[in-house]
């Protein structure tokens, strides 16, 4: 199944629950559609968070302003209901705290990991931060709104997942391939755990971000094997 084919059947399922706006990355909106119907819009919107940090570091030309714009979001979360008119996005961030009683200060802190991408030269240091701040944070509420509660292990994999994500999408080899090693040890840090089936929407990604960090060809996403072994996941947990 193909990308496109992807999102026919997202289409799909969408008729038969109600979506809000799609993720841009399309591995993302497969793997979140195995969360529970009534909790899917509320990750869903977590999810398009972290996609508007990182588009506003991809457009970033001035260190700055890319500061300043992260910065912005992370005040405006935190009063959400004050500014939250202003922006789409922001009200349904807003809407989604309230809805699953999260902490917003935890959501806004996410911006602290794509913050440290605007540093350069882009090293250890600052490739730990990324893989704590964001992937380790995002793991971790996501996992407290399927679940209510996240385990060492899914954080773990969280950090993993966003070095092994970072490293099929920059250009610098040294930063790449350091980011790939740092993700290899992290997901033996997370060990081969059995994924509980409410998390599986989680350990789907982490599955694929585990191989990838191991393989030395280039990540195909919606590749039918790449599908195929997500679908797999959804049904073992492995």
């Amino acid at each position: 199944m193909k990308v496109n084919g992807m999102f026919a059947m997202l289409a799909r399922l969408g008729r038969t629950f109600p979506m809000t706006e799609p993720l841009s990355d399309p591995e993302r909106e497969l793997a979140l559609s195995y969360a529970a119907a009534p909790i899917r819009p509320h990750l869903r919107t977590l999810w398009r968070l972290d996609e508007r940090f990182g588009a506003i570091v991809a457009g970033t030309t001035e260190t700055t302003i890319g500061e300043m714009r992260l910065l912005w979001w992370r005040e405006a979360i935190a009063i959400s209901d004050e500014g939250a008119k202003a922006e789409p996005l922001l009200e349904q961030v807003a809407g989604a705290i309230e809805a699953t009683r999260s902490d917003a200060a935890e959501w806004g802190a996410m911006a602290e990991g794509w913050h440290a991408l605007l540093q350069e030269p882009l090293e250890a240091q600052e490739l730990d931060r990324f893989a704590n701040e964001r992937g380790g944070r995002l793991f971790t509420l996501s996992a407290e709104i399927l679940s209510g509660s996240a385990e060492p292990f899914v954080t773990a994999a969280g950090r993993g997942w966003a070095l092994a994500d970072l490293s099929s999408r920059i250009s610098d080899a040294d930063a790449r391939s350091e980011a790939r090693a740092m993700a290899r040890k992290m997901f033996d840090d997370a060990g081969k755990t059995r994924w509980p089936r409410s998390l599986r929407p989680l350990g789907a990604l982490a599955m694929l971000a585990r191989r990838d960090a191991v393989s030395r060809r280039p990540r195909r996403q919606g590749s039918p094997v790449r599908v195929a072994r997500m679908a797999w996941h959804g049904l073992t947990g492995r």
